[in-house]
């Protein structure tokens, strides 16, 4: 996987970017270059925001390289027994929102411990950041968010409709192949039900920043590295309000939108998506963790 792909996901927060990795290898033909890479994509998300010496560089490197070590050899086996449950329901049909919704509580069990075990990561290099990386690192989220706000906020509410329906037709298609016109329209629909949806994750975003932001000037003091675990654990609740009561109406949006989807699939696209998911299961089984990036094309 190149740098350009990794950077396309540079949104992700940098101490669960492993985990995200994947949730987003559709984008790439290889689990094992997606997931030999992810830690690179973790340093270039870091530096589109703050500048790092390379004594800091050297650090970040070394703890990333731990934890996929620790990751791989105790996590993985734990997403491999999840896949096979996954392959197996969507092998029988079983894709119903109940199911759905299972498999999505059990994905979501997988961040604590990864969240665990970056904690201290984060913690070591927010640290040592001087007050200059520091103004580095404000300007450039402030200007990244008025770039989002500038860029989102700024649509005609159906275009923003629309354009959430392309991209989420995209996504699907990935798994099922071309959607037919009934699945489109149903994608249509739900897009258009979700509202202040870009509104709500910008206000949170920003909600997150400024607490990330204060929490920056006490790094030197007693207690940050609570304080880094509360930005990770927490950052729903830290988001606000409104932007938790949206994530929970999106989770059961999002399960009942691909019951929906499949149900009005065909017997193509099942075998598309069956494929699909045995694809990704065999190159879990195929994941080693040795050290050094592999040599393959993406």
């Amino acid at each position: 996987m190149n740098r350009q792909t990794v950077t396309a996901n540079k949104s992700l927060l940098w101490s669960t970017l492993l985990l995200a990795a994947l949730l987003v290898l559709s984008g790439c033909s290889s689990t094992r270059m997606a997931y030999r890479y992810a830690d690179w994509g973790v340093v270039w998300w870091v530096e589109d925001y703050v500048t790092l010496t390379d004594a800091q560089k050297t650090q970040l490197y070394e703890d990333l390289d731990e934890l996929r070590g620790w990751h791989c050899a105790t996590e993985l086996p734990k997403y491999q027994v999840w896949l096979n449950t996954l392959e197996t329901d969507v092998r029988q049909q079983n894709i119903t929102p109940e199911a759905l919704s299972q498999h999505q509580d059990e994905l979501l069990g997988f961040f604590p411990p990864l969240l665990s075990r970056a904690t201290p990561i984060a913690t070591r290099l927010l640290t040592s950041l001087t007050d200059a990386q520091v103004r580095e690192l404000t300007e450039n989220m402030a200007e990244r968010q008025r770039e989002l706000e500038q860029e989102y906020l700024g649509e005609d509410p159906a275009a923003t409709a629309v354009a959430r329906a392309e991209r989420t037709s995209e996504r699907l298609e990935r798994w099922l192949g071309d959607l037919n016109d009934n699945q489109r329209a149903i994608v249509t629909r739900w897009s258009a039900q979700r509202d202040r949806q870009t509104e709500i994750w910008l206000q949170g975003r920003r909600n997150w920043q400024l607490t990330f932001l204060e929490a920056l000037e006490r790094r030197q003091e007693p207690g940050f590295e609570q304080e880094v675990a509360r930005l990770l654990n927490e950052s729903t609740s830290i988001r606000g309000e409104e932007y938790e009561a949206m994530m929970a109406r999106s989770r059961v949006a999002l399960n009942t939108l691909i019951h929906g989807v499949v149900a009005a699939g065909d017997s193509a696209q099942l075998a598309h998506l069956k494929n699909r998911t045995a694809e990704l299961n065999r190159d879990f089984e195929a994941l080693t963790c040795s050290p050094g990036p592999e040599i393959a094309e993406s």
